[in-house]
């Protein structure tokens, strides 16, 4: 497994994933950008979301993906997060048709309920990938899919740049961050049973320098990653 201080270059304070994102809360929708995750999602063949009846969002936050969700077609999202901060945002926009405290690997959403299983951003923060995907695998119906967007480990590499913020005092601080390699997630999504049905990679492009002009120097690199797993 590859660590990632072997790679950082910015030497922030680093804390854990609920303290981190409990204070991140305030600025969260404004720093993250639609074109490191739903720009990706938006570009799937699949699944077709409106037809999916029922999803989980593991790893929720705020609720952006619940929300996209919705307006996609999807009939009720139910959503899991480690963070009540985070959910306390995500009950403001009501999307979610029930939110719950809890680990993405070990949810108390029912076995086998949901056509769709989503977590977006939140791979980086597991030290492993298996205890994840055999949670999905678990909450999946036979048929459904199980949609990953990871923040791609090739970037965090070439940049050397962990999950991070700005807190208030104006101090950058690094959310526990870890490397995963996409072969990790074939290994991990393999051996938990579910089949590869798509795969999309985001690159930074010039919608990415319109927001992130100081990233010129990584134009081209991948930023972001979709995969996309079918239970057979």
């Amino acid at each position: 497994m590859l660590d990632f201080t072997d790679f950082d270059t910015r030497g922030y304070r680093t804390v854990n994933v609920p303290t981190g994102y409990g204070r991140w809360v305030r600025t969260y929708e404004d720093t993250v950008e639609d074109t490191m995750d739903l720009a990706l999602l938006d570009r799937l063949t699949v699944p077709a979301w409106d037809s999916v009846r029922l999803a989980a969002d593991l790893g929720c936050g705020t609720g952006r993906t619940g929300a996209w969700l919705r307006a996609r077609g999807v009939a009720a999202v139910d959503g899991v997060d480690l963070t009540p901060e985070m959910l306390a945002v995500a009950r403001g926009k009501g999307a979610h048709r029930r939110l719950v405290h809890g680990d993405v690997r070990t949810t108390p959403l029912d076995t086998g309920a949901y056509d769709l299983v989503i977590a977006s951003l939140i791979d980086e923060h597991l030290p492993e990938l298996r205890p994840f995907y055999d949670e999905a695998w678990r909450l999946a119906a036979p048929g459904a899919h199980c949609v990953l967007v990871a923040f791609h480990p090739h970037f965090i590499m070439a940049s050397g740049m962990p999950t991070h913020f700005t807190d208030e005092d104006g101090e950058d601080i690094a959310i526990s961050t870890h490397i995963h390699l996409l072969s990790d997630h074939v290994s991990a999504a393999l051996g938990a049973g579910w089949q590869l049905a798509e795969m999309r990679e985001g690159v930074v492009d010039a919608d990415w320098l319109a927001v992130k002009p100081k990233w010129e120097r990584f134009r081209n690199h991948p930023v972001s990653a979709a995969l996309v797993w079918r239970k057979a």
